[in-house]
């Protein structure tokens, strides 16, 4: 009777359909790109929670955006110092450009510009990682040695020149606040 229960209890696993898979485990920040030493992760206001991918996607789309508009900005101090376009002659480099009647002009040609290119060219995909916008150049196929690879190394390396960059532009333009000389005067 036992060898014909445990022929019973075979056949009935035998016809129960197999488990489910168990659901894949809650989107971490922590396991991100962007992770990097010496901090590791950084999150001490608890921004980003476990399982909230919309969320954090916003957040590091936000911080790309920042670190890409920082690092332009740092190496814009640096040319706007020596590089002066026809009809800006006159117009100082750094903040004191702010003040000059060349300001508004500028501000009109480059702030269309530059919200053309958001609203069309540089939507975020939540479907595609943030910040991804392919490889509009083709640098990728330069042979340049990988510059406009999609790497993880690559990406490591953007967040964190942007972030850099954040800090840099920041102090550039408090210093020049409290000295009154530009970037490359300092």
């Amino acid at each position: 009777e036992a060898a014909a229960d445990a022929t019973e209890a075979l056949a009935e696993a035998a016809e129960e359909p197999p488990a489910p898979p168990p659901p894949p485990p809650p989107f971490d920040p922590s396991k991100q790109i962007g992770v990097t030493p010496p901090l590791g992760y950084f999150d001490p206001l608890g921004f980003c929670k476990v399982g909230d991918y919309a969320g954090f996607h916003n957040l590091r789309c936000a911080e790309l955006k920042h670190g890409r508009v920082a690092m332009m900005a740092a190496a814009g101090t640096v040319f706007a110092h020596y590089v002066r376009f026809p009809g800006f002659e006159k117009t100082p480099a750094g903040l004191g450009a702010l003040t000059s009647p060349g300001f508004a002009i500028g501000f009109f040609i480059l702030f269309p510009l530059a919200g053309f290119l958001e609203i069309v060219y540089w939507k975020d995909d939540i479907n595609k990682e943030p910040g991804n916008f392919g490889d509009p150049a083709g640098w990728a196929g330069t042979g340049l040695g990988g510059a406009g690879s999609y790497s993880d190394e690559m990406r490591n390396k953007e967040l964190n020149n942007g972030r850099m960059a954040m800090f840099s532009i920041v102090g550039i333009l408090m210093a020049e606040l409290v000295t009154g000389k530009d970037g490359m005067q300092q």
